[in-house]
Protein backbone atom coordinates (compact mmCIF):
# COMPACT_ATOMS: atom_id res chain seq x y z
CA UNK A 1 0.00 0.00 0.00
CA UNK A 2 1.33 3.44 -0.89
CA UNK A 3 0.43 7.00 0.09
CA UNK A 4 1.46 10.52 -0.83
CA UNK A 5 3.40 12.82 1.48
CA UNK A 6 4.09 16.44 0.65
CA UNK A 7 6.40 19.30 1.53
CA UNK A 8 10.09 19.73 0.82
CA UNK A 9 11.31 18.84 4.31
CA UNK A 10 9.05 15.80 4.83
CA UNK A 11 10.04 14.32 1.46
CA UNK A 12 13.71 15.10 2.10
CA UNK A 13 13.60 13.36 5.49
CA UNK A 14 11.78 10.34 4.05
CA UNK A 15 14.56 10.01 1.48
CA UNK A 16 17.25 10.51 4.10
CA UNK A 17 15.92 8.06 6.68
CA UNK A 18 14.93 5.28 4.26
CA UNK A 19 12.76 3.73 6.98
CA UNK A 20 10.13 3.32 4.29
CA UNK A 21 10.47 3.06 0.55
CA UNK A 22 10.09 6.19 -1.56
CA UNK A 23 8.73 5.13 -4.94
CA UNK A 24 8.83 8.44 -6.81
CA UNK A 25 9.17 12.16 -6.20
CA UNK A 26 7.01 14.81 -7.87
CA UNK A 27 8.83 18.12 -8.20
CA UNK A 28 7.62 21.45 -9.57
CA UNK A 29 10.11 23.58 -7.68
CA UNK A 30 13.15 23.11 -9.90
CA UNK A 31 16.31 21.07 -9.36
CA UNK A 32 16.57 21.56 -5.59
CA UNK A 33 18.04 19.51 -2.75
CA UNK A 34 15.10 17.10 -2.67
CA UNK A 35 15.48 16.20 -6.36
CA UNK A 36 19.24 15.86 -5.98
CA UNK A 37 18.92 13.57 -2.95
CA UNK A 38 16.27 11.48 -4.70
CA UNK A 39 18.57 10.88 -7.67
CA UNK A 40 21.42 9.99 -5.31
CA UNK A 41 19.13 7.39 -3.71
CA UNK A 42 18.06 6.05 -7.11
CA UNK A 43 14.50 7.35 -6.78
CA UNK A 44 12.65 8.55 -9.88
CA UNK A 45 11.97 12.31 -10.02
CA UNK A 46 9.05 13.48 -12.15
CA UNK A 47 8.95 17.09 -13.27
CA UNK A 48 5.35 18.22 -12.87
CA UNK A 49 3.43 21.48 -12.68
CA UNK A 50 2.54 23.13 -9.40
CA UNK A 51 -1.11 22.41 -10.20
CA UNK A 52 -0.26 18.70 -10.37
CA UNK A 53 1.26 18.88 -6.88
CA UNK A 54 -1.78 20.84 -5.67
CA UNK A 55 -3.93 17.88 -6.68
CA UNK A 56 -1.69 15.41 -4.87
CA UNK A 57 -1.17 17.36 -1.64
CA UNK A 58 -3.62 18.31 1.09
CA UNK A 59 -1.66 21.27 2.42
CA UNK A 60 1.28 23.58 1.83
CA UNK A 61 3.79 21.62 -0.23
CA UNK A 62 6.55 23.94 -1.56
CA UNK A 63 6.07 22.28 -4.93
CA UNK A 64 7.22 18.83 -3.77
CA UNK A 65 5.40 15.55 -3.06
CA UNK A 66 6.31 11.88 -3.08
CA UNK A 67 4.62 8.51 -3.30
CA UNK A 68 5.87 6.36 -0.44
CA UNK A 69 5.15 3.04 1.26
CA UNK A 70 2.78 3.01 4.22
CA UNK A 71 4.09 4.25 7.53
CA UNK A 72 6.42 1.68 9.18
CA UNK A 73 5.01 1.26 12.69
CA UNK A 74 7.11 -0.82 15.07
CA UNK A 75 6.28 -3.08 18.01
CA UNK A 76 6.31 -1.90 21.61
CA UNK A 77 9.06 -4.46 22.25
CA UNK A 78 11.30 -2.75 19.70
CA UNK A 79 10.91 0.58 21.46
CA UNK A 80 11.73 -1.01 24.82
CA UNK A 81 14.94 -2.55 23.48
CA UNK A 82 16.90 0.58 24.44
CA UNK A 83 19.14 0.22 27.49
CA UNK A 84 17.28 3.00 29.36
CA UNK A 85 14.11 3.69 27.37
CA UNK A 86 12.58 7.16 27.29
CA UNK A 87 9.08 6.70 25.89
CA UNK A 88 6.21 9.05 25.06
CA UNK A 89 2.69 7.61 25.33
CA UNK A 90 -0.26 9.51 23.83
CA UNK A 91 -3.77 8.78 25.07
CA UNK A 92 -6.50 10.04 22.77
CA UNK A 93 -4.61 12.71 20.81
CA UNK A 94 -6.85 13.02 17.75
CA UNK A 95 -5.53 16.22 16.12
CA UNK A 96 -2.95 15.27 13.46
CA UNK A 97 -1.20 18.62 13.88
CA UNK A 98 -0.72 17.92 17.59
CA UNK A 99 0.56 14.43 16.85
CA UNK A 100 2.98 15.81 14.28
CA UNK A 101 4.25 18.44 16.70
CA UNK A 102 4.76 15.79 19.40
CA UNK A 103 6.71 13.59 17.00
CA UNK A 104 8.93 16.54 16.09
CA UNK A 105 9.67 17.21 19.77
CA UNK A 106 10.14 13.52 20.56
CA UNK A 107 12.60 13.00 17.72
CA UNK A 108 14.52 16.13 18.69
CA UNK A 109 14.78 14.91 22.29
CA UNK A 110 16.05 11.52 21.16
CA UNK A 111 13.25 9.39 22.60
CA UNK A 112 13.21 5.62 22.22
CA UNK A 113 9.76 5.83 20.67
CA UNK A 114 6.18 7.05 20.80
CA UNK A 115 3.20 4.83 21.62
CA UNK A 116 -0.30 5.60 20.32
CA UNK A 117 -3.56 3.64 20.48
CA UNK A 118 -5.10 2.12 17.35
CA UNK A 119 -8.57 3.48 18.09
CA UNK A 120 -9.84 7.02 18.68
CA UNK A 121 -6.49 8.61 17.96
CA UNK A 122 -4.66 10.25 15.08
CA UNK A 123 -2.47 8.01 12.93
CA UNK A 124 0.72 8.97 11.12
CA UNK A 125 -0.67 10.27 7.83
CA UNK A 126 0.56 12.90 5.36
CA UNK A 127 -0.71 15.77 7.52
CA UNK A 128 1.17 14.41 10.54
CA UNK A 129 4.34 13.96 8.50
CA UNK A 130 4.08 17.58 7.33
CA UNK A 131 3.34 18.90 10.85
CA UNK A 132 6.37 17.01 12.17
CA UNK A 133 8.61 18.58 9.48
CA UNK A 134 9.64 15.06 8.54
CA UNK A 135 10.65 14.02 12.07
CA UNK A 136 8.08 11.23 11.82
CA UNK A 137 10.41 9.54 9.33
CA UNK A 138 13.07 9.06 12.01
CA UNK A 139 11.22 8.38 15.28
CA UNK A 140 9.81 4.94 16.13
CA UNK A 141 6.03 4.82 16.60
CA UNK A 142 4.09 1.83 17.93
CA UNK A 143 0.31 1.45 17.61
CA UNK A 144 -1.20 -0.70 20.34
CA UNK A 145 -4.65 -2.19 20.73
CA UNK A 146 -4.91 -1.55 24.47
CA UNK A 147 -3.06 1.40 26.00
CA UNK A 148 -3.54 0.27 29.60
CA UNK A 149 -2.09 -3.13 28.72
CA UNK A 150 0.85 -1.39 27.05
CA UNK A 151 1.46 0.60 30.25
CA UNK A 152 1.41 -2.66 32.22
CA UNK A 153 3.89 -4.23 29.77
CA UNK A 154 6.24 -1.28 30.16
CA UNK A 155 6.06 -1.52 33.94
CA UNK A 156 6.76 -5.26 33.75
CA UNK A 157 9.82 -4.39 31.67
CA UNK A 158 11.08 -2.10 34.44
CA UNK A 159 9.93 1.19 32.94
CA UNK A 160 8.55 3.76 35.38
CA UNK A 161 5.40 5.36 33.95
CA UNK A 162 4.05 8.78 34.84
CA UNK A 163 0.89 10.48 33.62
CA UNK A 164 1.00 14.22 32.97
CA UNK A 165 -1.89 15.67 34.94
CA UNK A 166 -2.65 19.22 35.96
CA UNK A 167 -2.76 19.65 39.71
CA UNK A 168 -0.39 16.80 40.49
CA UNK A 169 1.64 17.51 43.62
CA UNK A 170 4.80 16.34 41.84
CA UNK A 171 6.30 18.94 39.51
CA UNK A 172 8.36 18.06 36.45
CA UNK A 173 11.54 19.23 38.17
CA UNK A 174 10.76 17.24 41.33
CA UNK A 175 10.39 13.88 39.59
CA UNK A 176 13.28 11.48 39.03
CA UNK A 177 13.34 11.03 35.25
CA UNK A 178 16.60 9.10 35.02
CA UNK A 179 16.56 5.45 34.03
CA UNK A 180 13.76 3.75 32.06
CA UNK A 181 10.82 6.17 31.97
CA UNK A 182 7.55 6.53 30.03
CA UNK A 183 5.58 9.79 30.07
CA UNK A 184 1.87 9.59 29.32
CA UNK A 185 0.03 12.57 27.83
CA UNK A 186 -3.71 12.84 27.24
CA UNK A 187 -5.91 14.83 24.93
CA UNK A 188 -6.27 18.53 25.67
CA UNK A 189 -9.95 18.14 26.39
CA UNK A 190 -10.09 15.01 28.55
CA UNK A 191 -6.50 14.40 29.63
CA UNK A 192 -5.26 10.90 30.41
CA UNK A 193 -8.14 8.46 30.85
CA UNK A 194 -8.74 7.20 34.39
CA UNK A 195 -7.97 3.54 33.60
CA UNK A 196 -4.66 4.45 31.98
CA UNK A 197 -3.76 6.92 34.73
CA UNK A 198 -4.47 4.36 37.44
CA UNK A 199 -2.05 1.98 35.75
CA UNK A 200 0.79 4.48 36.00
CA UNK A 201 3.31 4.65 38.83
CA UNK A 202 2.42 8.28 39.48
CA UNK A 203 1.49 11.64 38.04
CA UNK A 204 3.46 14.76 37.19
CA UNK A 205 2.50 18.34 36.43
CA UNK A 206 4.03 21.49 34.98
CA UNK A 207 3.37 24.53 37.18
CA UNK A 208 1.06 27.04 35.47
CA UNK A 209 1.59 30.61 36.65
CA UNK A 210 -0.84 32.42 34.35
CA UNK A 211 -4.59 32.43 33.79
CA UNK A 212 -4.77 29.33 31.58
CA UNK A 213 -4.77 25.91 33.18
CA UNK A 214 -2.77 23.81 30.72
CA UNK A 215 -0.29 23.75 27.86
CA UNK A 216 -0.69 22.35 24.36
CA UNK A 217 0.23 18.64 24.42
CA UNK A 218 3.31 19.15 22.25
CA UNK A 219 4.57 21.95 24.51
CA UNK A 220 3.99 19.86 27.63
CA UNK A 221 5.83 16.99 25.95
CA UNK A 222 8.77 19.27 25.19
CA UNK A 223 9.00 20.57 28.76
CA UNK A 224 9.00 17.09 30.30
CA UNK A 225 11.29 15.46 27.74
CA UNK A 226 13.94 18.12 28.00
CA UNK A 227 13.76 18.01 31.79
CA UNK A 228 14.38 14.27 31.45
CA UNK A 229 17.33 14.98 29.17
CA UNK A 230 18.68 17.56 31.61
CA UNK A 231 18.58 15.03 34.43
CA UNK A 232 20.14 12.33 32.30
CA UNK A 233 22.82 14.65 30.95
CA UNK A 234 22.99 15.78 27.35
Amino acid sequence: MSEVIFGARPVFEALRSRRREVFEVFDSSGDGEVARLAREKGVSVKKVSRKDVDELASGVHQGVAARVAGYPYVSLEEILNDTEPLVVVLDGVTDPHNLGAVLRVAEGAGVSGVVIPKDRAATVNATVVKASAGASEHVKVARVTNLRRAVDEMKDAGVWTYAAEGGSKTSHTGLDLEGPVALVFGSEGKGVRRLVREGCDGTVSIPMLGAVSSLNVSVATAVLLYEARRQRGF
